[in-house]
């Protein structure tokens, strides 16, 4: 992964010069640039859906260890996926990410453990619990930063401009 991303032209490290390890503003150039932004709930997240849907659909036919690799391995293709201009564009055009142009390569690489993170909490706290932590997460995004994953998806696929509008705080 990081290697595609750099492939890719994306910057190892912020840019614009600050060397703190996060960044919580995320209506400026630091956003997705540091190691933990508060998008980093998200791709708990990430890890917490994708642990469960794969446990649901396949448990019977896989390890846990393999389940945590399927994980790791779609968290890579979404951060490549995600550093491409098409997606850039469109997170642009379709969100109040203005700002957003995209991650940095050790972002990335945060987000992944992130990630894995969310589907190692699956395996500790099961399923009922992990869905908790995953809406709780998901209130706490609105809360701080008017944005969440089920927000993000809903606004690539089918923008809502009142939502929009609410996110840039109108």
């Amino acid at each position: 992964m990081c290697a595609v991303l750099t492939a890719m032209g994306r910057c190892w490290w912020c840019e614009a010069g600050d060397y703190l390890p996060w960044s919580w503003d995320v209506w400026s150039r630091h956003n997705s640039q540091h190691l933990v932004d508060p998008y980093a709930l998200s791709h708990i997240e990430h890890g917490i859906g994708l642990f469960l849907l794969l446990t649901f659909f396949a448990a019977k036919i896989t390890s846990t260890s393999s389940r945590i690799v399927v994980v790791a391995a779609v968290e890579g293709i979404w951060e490549i996926a995600e550093n491409t201009p098409l997606m850039i564009n469109r997170c642009r055009e379709a969100t109040v990410s203005l700002d957003y142009f995209g991650d940095s390569v050790l972002n990335s690489l945060s987000d992944l453990g992130m990630c894995l993170l969310g589907a190692l909490l699956v395996v500790r706290l099961k399923w009922k619990r992990s869905i908790a932590v995953f809406v709780l997460l998901e209130i706490v995004s609105i809360l701080w930063i008017r944005d969440s994953l089920l927000l993000n998806i809903l606004m690539l696929l089918s923008p809502v401009e009142a939502i929009k509008t609410w996110q840039a705080g109108a």
